[in-house]
């Protein structure tokens, strides 16, 4: 009976699944946290975000890697079609979620606020 190499669990082939699960994990804890401070839209579009990336790196991203899913490329095997869904639903919940993360972020820092005037900032003559 073979045994496999004690270092094969300390591999990076083997640790980077479980590294996007606790990545998505953690992001979506933190943009829970955060959003409770976070007015009405910003807060939305925070968690939104965060559940499109905690699908997009605990779901899909460590399927890629355990090749449960086959990747888009020159050397496909199985179904095009398949292949090419799951490579757009890979797209659309990463790049979806990194947009609506990073608005949500940008409402809450208030970056697309209005800036006071300096008539507002300065103080009125008598």
């Amino acid at each position: 009976m073979q045994t496999g190499s004690p270092l094969l669990l300390a591999s990076v082939e083997s640790i980077r699944p479980v590294f996007l699960i606790v990545m998505g994990i953690s992001l979506l804890m933190l943009a829970w946290r955060l959003s409770k401070d976070a007015s009405r839209w910003s807060g939305r579009f925070i968690i939104a975000g965060a559940m499109l990336l905690a699908v997009g790196y605990s779901v899909v991203m460590p399927l890629y890697e355990a090749e449960k899913i086959e990747r888009l490329s020159d050397h496909i095997h199985g179904d095009v079609a398949t292949a090419m869904a799951w490579h757009v639903v890979k797209l659309v919940s990463m790049n979806a979620g990194w947009l609506l993360f990073g608005l949500g972020l940008a409402l809450h820092a208030n970056v697309f606020g209005s800036r006071e005037s300096r008539e507002t900032l300065a103080p009125s003559p008598q």
